[in-house]
């Protein structure tokens, strides 16, 4: 369904609660306003990227790809976070089938600003397995630095190491990749 006619709606069935209300009918209109504000809820988190997102968790990648597909034009039907998501999650999935289709998506997912420092350190880990895959080092340790400082939680520190360790297996204290200890005067 295309983002405004969802706002288009949401307006009209605001104005069918605000009848009822004028009429004294107010447990149809309470009930029409919960009823808007859910269709405002699916206009900023679409409703397809949602069920997308639960089937990754399970990960069942074919149907995360199912309900993807369903989004037929993403720049008409999605507002531009949920574009960036849509491209994190297409990303994702390619990412086993197609190595350079998935590096356009995550680039793709970034420019149009992913919202939350974790995601964007997951699309930059990734983007790094892309880059150390097509033997490019050089830009894969640039972007295991930037993941690496988007990842306040540590929830990618193992990814990161693994990752570090394709690109230099003799990674140790002191190399590139591990900060060293300061000095104690």
């Amino acid at each position: 369904m295309h983002k405004n006619l969802k706002l288009l709606i949401a307006a009209i069935i605001l104005g069918l609660s605000v009848w009822q209300f004028t009429e004294s009918n107010i447990g149809n209109g309470i009930a029409l306003i919960f009823l808007t504000l859910l269709v405002l809820f699916f206009y900023v988190r679409n409703e397809y990227i949602l069920m997308a997102f639960l089937r990754l968790r399970k990960e069942d990648m074919d149907g995360a790809e199912k309900w993807l597909n369903k989004i037929k034009n993403p720049k008409a039907q999605l507002i531009k976070s949920q574009q960036a998501y849509y491209n994190l999650l297409k990303g994702t999935l390619l990412q086993r089938s197609n190595i350079g289709q998935s590096e356009k998506y995550f680039r793709q997912a970034l420019s149009l600003g992913l919202m939350m420092d974790h995601d964007k350190a997951m699309a930059k880990l990734n983007l790094a397995g892309v880059a150390i895959a097509k033997r490019r080092n050089r830009e894969a340790i640039n972007l295991l630095r930037e993941a690496r400082e988007l990842d306040k939680k540590k929830m990618f520190a193992d990814q990161i190491k693994e990752l570090q360790h394709r690109i230099d297996p003799t990674t140790t204290r002191g190399s590139k990749f591990v900060p060293k200890k300061k000095k104690r005067k």
